[in-house]
């Protein structure tokens, strides 16, 4: 994501399409519920500047409790719903003997190079190679910590999965040597395996260079099998996109919403959620357990690292809901839903 925060109009993608989608430009894609304004260029050079050397070369580190992986139940699972959190916005779910992984990271880094950006804080809760077959993948977006090369190729090899990817990636993934590869646009959906998966709006933006912002489009997905709906949000800010989400899709068993990368606002509130913001996502989509993703996992913004799901908790609790409901993951948990 850091190498993209300094993309501005320069690589602009045009003027909106006749007759195609509110979000669709002549060169790639738009918000369609710009809430929240985008930071100058000098803010974003400066952020960009700072935050590459804090992940490179800061000391900052983390413990969080980690569980070793419940291999039995992840392998022998043939109809049970389950999620297990790997770490970040990577979750392998189960669902109806389907094996799904989303926005699956098992590098070091998230960042084009080896030795720089940002760093994992925790190590990824489940081995790569202890994983079960994997049938599907979906990527919410084109960001390093969301997409990661090493790890979609190589799944790619000894896994043969299908990935749902949202408009403008599969060039990406046949440039990759990856071939098994949908595209979708908001609302279009799929049925694979006996499931119905949906690529749902979301509020962000996308760019892996300085010159590519926005040409490629940012979703979140849902899944829907024969009794369980899971929705995973993948990585955005608020907006009222959640309650037509709830409204068309929902109520959701379970919804994946992140709730971390949030400080300094000025950079971070026009495309992530807040811990506070992301029970009011919760709420409009009509979640029923909340699964809080995309923290406690790589250095990548200014927030301490322990602090979202602590001020998620409090918010809970202001708010009356019950904590049963807020699944706090450990690296590696499997829960059934």
């Amino acid at each position: 994501m850091l190498l993209v925060v300094l993309a501005t109009g320069c690589a602009g993608v045009g003027g909106p399409v006749a007759s195609a989608p509110d979000h669709h430009r002549e060169r790639g894609f738009a918000n369609v519920n710009p809430s929240h304004p985008t930071a100058g260029g000098w803010t974003r050079f400066t952020f960009f500047v700072s935050r590459v050397w804090a992940s490179t070369f800061s000391s900052r580190t983390a413990s969080f409790p980690s569980i070793a992986s419940d291999l039995g139940t992840i392998h022998y699972n043939r109809d049970a719903a389950t999620v297990t959190w790997v770490g970040h916005a990577t979750l392998l779910v189960q669902l109806d003997g389907v094996n799904i992984l989303t926005d699956p990271h098992w590098s070091e880094r998230a960042s084009p190079v080896s030795f720089a950006g940002p760093r994992r804080v925790s190590p990824p809760g489940l081995r790569f190679e202890d994983l079960p077959p994997i049938h599907m993948v979906v990527i919410s977006h084109d960001h390093y910590d969301h997409l990661d090369e090493a790890t979609v190729k190589r799944l790619a090899v000894e896994h043969r999965p299908r990935f749902l990817v949202p408009l403008g990636l599969k060039a990406w993934f046949a440039d990759a040597g990856i071939a098994d590869v949908e595209e979708l646009d908001w609302w279009d959906h799929r049925m694979l395996r006996g499931l119905t998966v949906t690529c749902v709006p979301a509020q962000h933006f996308s760019g892996r260079t300085l010159w590519d912002r926005n040409r490629r489009l940012w979703s979140g997905w849902v899944f829907a099998g024969r009794a369980k709906r899971l929705y995973f949000a993948g990585d955005t800010a608020y907006f009222a996109g959640f309650k037509e989400i709830g409204a068309r899709l929902g109520p959701f068993d379970l919804a994946a919403v992140p709730i971390g990368a949030y400080l300094p606002p000025v950079i971070m509130k026009a495309s992530h959620t807040s811990p506070e913001e992301a029970l009011q996502a919760f709420a409009d989509v009509r979640g029923r357990r909340l699964v809080p993703i995309h923290w406690g996992t790589f250095d990548i913004a200014d927030e301490p690292l322990e602090e979202p799901p602590q001020r998620l908790v409090t918010e809970a609790r202001r708010l009356g809901l019950d904590l049963n409901r807020v699944w706090i993951l450990k690296h590696g948990e499997t829960r059934r839903w």
